[in-house]
């Protein structure tokens, strides 16, 4: 049995829609600007951008039921932090250099995400050309409803995708209105990474991206695979 100098945390988990077991999470993995509408709202060209990905550290990731609301905390350190609705994908297989046409079948399931942001400090990180970090990894900055199984939903290709805030709509698209799909985001990043079982990836957000304050309710959902709703304090 192995020992360590200081406790060990429990890896960071989610929860899997049908069973009590849980989901272990290896890495998080999140692609940038994947929706057209969204690409031009943050001052890209998705005519002419390849894809390209950032991550977000896996104990930012907040756990939270399926349609209960949850307490979301406000992070220090900005004033101005910044929905991003996403469908995330969970991989119960990875590999190298793995085809578009067998992407999918790493796929173990899916669940609605928010990558939630500080957006004054990437405004910032960009401007002096420094990592992304601080704006994307705050503590809670990655709450994930319960993952539905593949095997029970298919692999979602389309969809309404919805972000609310006190009720009023803030950003809606399609699942289908993606620019790479989720197989090829797949094979894109095992070209950089060995992607592993527990590996998961936020697939990207629509336009309306804003900000949210204290008090306020966020509730984002993906056809198909319910909702999750926030209150921010």
């Amino acid at each position: 049995m192995s020992s360590y100098v200081i406790s060990v945390d429990p890896r960071p988990a989610l929860p899997v829609v049908g069973t009590d077991k849980l989901f272990p999470v290896r890495r998080v993995y999140c692609i940038g600007r994947n929706y057209a509408a969204h690409a031009r709202e943050m001052g890209g060209d998705p005519t002419r951008e390849p894809p390209f990905f950032f991550a977000k550290a896996a104990d930012a990731l907040q756990p939270v039921p399926d349609g209960v609301a949850a307490v979301h905390p406000y992070p220090p350190q900005t004033s101005s932090y910044h929905h991003e609705i996403e469908m995330v994908v969970a991989l119960g297989s990875g590999g190298r250099d793995i085809p578009v046409e067998k992407a999918l079948d790493h796929v173990f399931g899916y669940a609605v995400g928010l990558d939630m942001t500080r957006r004054d400090r990437q405004d910032e990180a960009k401007k002096l050309a420094r990592p992304w970090e601080v704006a994307k990894s705050a503590d809670f900055s990655g709450p994930v409803g319960p993952i539905h199984p593949a095997s029970k939903v298919g692999h979602p290709a389309k969809g309404k995708i919805e972000l609310l805030i006190d009720g009023q709509v803030k950003q809606t698209s399609d699942l289908s209105a993606m620019i790479w799909s989720v197989a090829e985001q797949i094979a894109i990043l095992s070209t950089y990474f060995e992607l592993k079982a527990g590996d998961v990836i936020f697939s990207g957000t629509p336009e309306g991206v804003g900000a949210v304050s204290r008090g306020q309710t966020m509730t984002g959902s993906v056809e198909g695979l319910g909702s999750i709703v926030l209150k921010v304090e």
